[in-house]
């Protein structure tokens, strides 16, 4: 996921434009500004990785209090989110080079997931977004707030489910808000809506979906792709896989993915003239479009029996390597479908990974980083090394020579020399 420095207003505009850009390419930003890095798609910035984990120091760690959403990486400071006392819901900003706290934004937030999904607790889970003066976040209950990046002070607030007359989720506010120019794009009220980043007015609103426990709220994130010849805006919702038209909201197409009780949980990724999704306790499948009129027809092009769980893969070249709802590890050639090789099971149930060139950095939940050579041929585990005593469900972050570890109740930066 760069050896020049450019202004940062010209960093994010490229960081941020939301054009799939290929594997291979290099990466623009040694930030990590939204989920899933500068281009949401795991690419790290920063100079080349080594082969060991060796040099990996701990630089600072600050206790927090329980929550999913991965470390958001500025210039020189790191923002995180946690819920308090099972009651408020905080977003901080860190110093970066220190961990000394700079300012919070607090706010009334307590979730409650239903019973068969509480294992892992009802604590804040949406990732948040930087352009590079403002921080975007959400809580459970979609609640929305645009802060000042330097100082944390209120710019705009949304009360989405006031705002739509929606209920709130069934399992609160998931999804991750993605900024584009002077959007911002959230699955948040049932729906995709497209605000305007600087006074939080709505563009435009699609996808409004029922109140029902297996189509509310969304616990994937979208993503802007160039597929097929168009740029679109990709969306999964608990059901379906959607197109849409960024600067209109029309949908282009959609396609329904197979689900068990709506838990459609990877970000979709975009590869050439189609895009790869996996659902849970279903199958992995590539859709490909053709250009029908304004919209496109859709075709399942292959299926494969790998099963994701919340992991979304990275991509290399032709390959996706993705942690799967079985604790194993495969790589899949994304234009034939077929699986060169499959691991034996890890400890943790998800995985995040982050990539550069030819090597993966995969968090497994059970607090082991594990440095990986992405070889489609075989699997080269190269190093590993425990960081984290407690769970790591939210996303790592990479930035230059840090490594942000987001454990269930800190966060741990460490500095790979």
């Amino acid at each position: 996921m760069d050896m020049w420095r450019p202004s940062i207003s010209n960093l994010l505009f490229v960081a941020l434009a939301g054009i799939a850009i290929p594997a291979s390419s290099e990466p623009v930003s040694d930030l990590w500004p939204q989920w899933r890095g500068p281009e949401r798609d795991g690419r790290a910035g920063g100079a080349e990785w080594s082969d060991s984990l060796d040099g990996l120091q701990q630089e600072w760690r600050v206790e927090l209090g329980p929550g999913y959403p991965g470390p958001i990486v500025a210039e020189d400071r790191v923002f995180v989110a946690e819920t308090i006392d099972e009651k408020t819901e905080v977003v901080r900003a860190l110093d970066r080079a220190s961990g000394k706290e700079l300012w919070r934004k607090s706010w009334p937030g307590k979730g409650s997931v239903p019973f068969y999904a509480a294992r892992n607790g009802d604590w804040i889970r949406s990732t948040p977004a930087y352009d590079g003066e403002t921080l975007f976040v959400g809580g459970m209950n979609e609640m929305f707030f645009a802060l000042d990046a330097e100082t944390g002070r209120e710019r705009w607030r949304i009360n989405f489910p006031q705002r739509f007359g929606t209920d709130i989720p069934d399992f609160g506010f998931s999804s991750s808000p993605l900024v584009d120019g002077d959007a911002l794009y959230v699955q948040a009220a049932n729906s995709v809506i497209k605000l305007d980043k600087r006074s939080g007015q709505t563009i435009w609103r699609a996808l409004a979906a029922s109140d029902s426990v297996f189509e509310s709220g969304a616990f994937s994130s979208p993503v802007l792709g160039e597929v097929a010849g168009r740029t679109q805006l990709l969306v999964q919702t608990r059901t379906h896989l959607h197109g849409i038209a960024p600067d209109s909201g029309v949908v282009l197409w959609k396609h329904e993915v197979p689900n068990f009780r709506g838990m459609n949980i990877l970000t979709p990724v975009p590869f050439g003239s189609g895009v790869f999704t996996s659902s849970y306790r279903n199958q992995s499948f590539f859709y490909e479009l053709t250009r029908s009129g304004d919209g496109f027809d859709v075709r399942e092009a292959w299926s494969h029996k790998a099963k994701g769980y919340m992991s979304t893969p990275v991509v290399i070249g032709d390959h996706a390597y993705m942690h799967m709802g079985n604790q194993r590890l495969t790589c899949i050639n994304l234009k034939t479908g077929q699986s060169s090789w499959t691991t034996l099971p890890f400890d943790g149930a998800y995985w995040s990974m982050a990539v550069q060139g030819q090597k993966i950095l995969a968090l497994d939940e059970s607090g082991i980083l594990l440095l990986i050579d992405a070889d489609p041929k075989q699997f080269k585990l190269l190093d590993k090394r425990r960081v984290s005593d407690q769970d790591a469900w939210a996303h790592v972050a990479v930035a230059g020579d840090q490594i942000f570890v987001r454990e269930r109740e800190a966060i741990a930066v460490y500095r790979w020399r």
